[in-house]
């Protein structure tokens, strides 16, 4: 049955402010995190708890969550994740003990996993003409840069008028607009061939993605030399072998691997990667910029942050304009260099530069990750049938979720790594003191506190001057691997039409036009 044109664009509405829940919270905890520790007194184990179960809950259930909502309704599974995110909100925002804030957070992280994969699924579903496929994906992608730079701005004035839960409770009203918007606007869609999902590769979906994120993160906060990350890493690559060898042989598989044989789709996936991998590890770095070097609060180091989120926004608008001026390959490969661009001139910025000479970088990149990620999903999504389309989306945004946790870990330890070797400590400082300073920025803080004035000035300024030039070496590092990828990206998507026609599924459920692109 069509879709109206009001109920059309009411769909996107509703998609959209999905979205911007989600970018909301994945932003605000880190600003939440002193007030909380001071009320709750989690031990350093439950903190590391409390900050990474939500994206280990995320990650590992985004590919179950979008073939669920093929099977079972689109609409469906977003009103349910819809609901069981906010509740799972509330007892965020009040939850009274340690243990109690991480199986909330938990329930978030599955909430959420239900929610992300159905906003981009049942856009497209609704939106079959190419041209307004195009223009709804980048129109999202707007709206979620929007929500990434807002949700510091949104946390710090909630922070700074109420208490740590508030940043949480703001979810309840949303997610409740969102139930009867959704319910009153949102049509249902599902693909009517599914079979059940195939509970062996549940498991080894989740195994697979967790071992390589958790390996990721332990790298990142303890190094490489952890038994941990080895570990980690060992089993989520067996699991994701047998994953994929078992899905080769599946009638209905939660991944179709035959997808990746397509340049077009393999080239998007890889491009989102990639940008995650160097614009996330960066904006971690930045933060810390913001605050420990520049002296500024949570709110206005977010408010610094905003000109690159607007910028994002931008880029992600006027990408299909750019696509039916130039075609696919060159925007997406024009993005990755505009970012690589503006991580270059991150590289450039000195402890006293002033803040309207970083403008340019943030939004230089800004626009370049608005440009990417807006064609990338349109390419991801119109590569397969419309009944496959939550599976689609879920391995992008799992890949999303992989390259940024994969940036911050090995850029991230290219910082950490250099501030650790080239720490040059002052004379005066005991050996104990100055191995406590070298091991991160807010170490050295920390220890500072401690120390007499005159000696406390010296170790500060010369843990500033030490993790500016690592961070310069970590900007320029990923502004070369863009610039050299984007020319593999170019090759990927060489050939991919502007408008990508639709993909259809036969009486027995296979690719009967499959999309022309590569």
């Amino acid at each position: 049955m069509p879709v109206t044109n009001t109920r059309k664009w009411g769909t996107l509405v509703i998609s959209c402010l999905a979205m911007l829940l989600l970018a909301l919270d994945l932003t605000v905890l880190h600003q939440a995190m002193p007030k909380l520790m001071e009320d709750l007194a989690p031990s350093a184990t439950q903190l590391l708890w409390i900050l990474d179960i939500y994206g280990f809950a995320l990650a590992g259930l985004l590919i179950t969550m979008g073939n669920l909502g093929d099977r079972i309704g689109r609409k469906r599974l977003l009103l349910i994740g819809t609901a069981a995110f906010g509740a799972a909100s509330a007892l965020t925002a009040y939850a009274p003990t340690p243990e109690l804030l991480i199986a909330a957070r938990a329930l978030l992280g599955v909430a959420g996993a239900t929610v992300m994969p159905s906003t981009l699924s049942i856009i497209r579903n609704v939106f079959t003409d190419p041209k307004e496929r195009t223009a709804a994906v980048g129109i999202w992608s707007s709206i979620s840069a929007l929500g990434f730079a807002g949700g510091p701005v949104v946390g710090g004035l909630l922070l700074d008028h109420f208490w740590w839960g508030s940043v949480f409770l703001i979810n309840v009203p949303i997610t409740a607009l969102l139930l009867i918007g959704g319910w009153l606007l949102l049509p249902e869609s599902r693909n009517p061939r599914s079979r059940p999902i195939d509970l062996i590769s549940v498991p080894l979906s989740f195994a697979g993605v967790i071992g390589l994120v958790y390996a990721m993160k332990v790298a990142a906060h303890d190094g490489l030399g952890e038994r941990a990350v080895w570990i980690s890493a060992a089993i989520g690559v067996l699991s994701l072998v047998v994953f994929v060898r078992r899905q080769t042989r599946l009638a209905e598989p939660l991944i179709d691997v035959r997808l990746f044989r397509h340049r077009a789709f393999t080239g998007s996936i890889g491009a989102n990667v990639i940008i995650l991998f160097a614009m996330l590890a960066m904006s971690v770095a930045f933060a810390q910029y913001f605050q420990l070097i520049r002296g500024w609060s949570p709110l206005v180091a977010g408010l610094a942050g905003l000109p690159g989120g607007f910028s994002a926004a931008i880029g992600g608008g006027l990408a299909g304009v750019l696509v039916s001026a130039i075609g696919r390959a060159k925007v997406v490969t024009l993005g990755l260099l505009l970012t690589g661009g503006g991580l270059f001139l991150y590289s450039l910025i000195e402890l006293d530069t002033p803040y309207l000479l970083m403008l340019p970088a943030m939004m230089i990149s800004g626009v370049g990750m608005g440009f990417t990620f807006a064609v990338t999903n349109d390419t991801i999504l119109a590569a397969v049938p419309r009944e496959r389309a939550g599976a689609a989306s879920a391995i992008s945004e799992t890949a999303t979720e992989v390259g940024g946790s994969l940036g911050i870990a090995v850029l991230g330890s290219v910082i950490g790594g250099l501030y650790s070797q080239r720490l040059t400590p002052p004379p005066g400082l005991p050996a104990g003191v100055a191995e406590a300073a070298g091991e991160s920025l807010g170490g050295a803080f920390k220890v500072a506190a401690t120390l007499p004035p005159d000696l406390a000035e010296a170790l500060v300024g010369a843990a500033q001057r030490t993790y500016i030039d690592s961070m310069q070496v970590s900007a320029l590092t990923g502004a070369c691997l863009l610039a050299v990828l984007s020319l593999t990206v170019l090759y990927a998507l060489r050939g991919v039409p502007k408008e990508i026609p639709e993909v259809v599924l036969d009486d027995e459920g296979q690719v009967d036009e499959p999309a022309r692109t590569g």
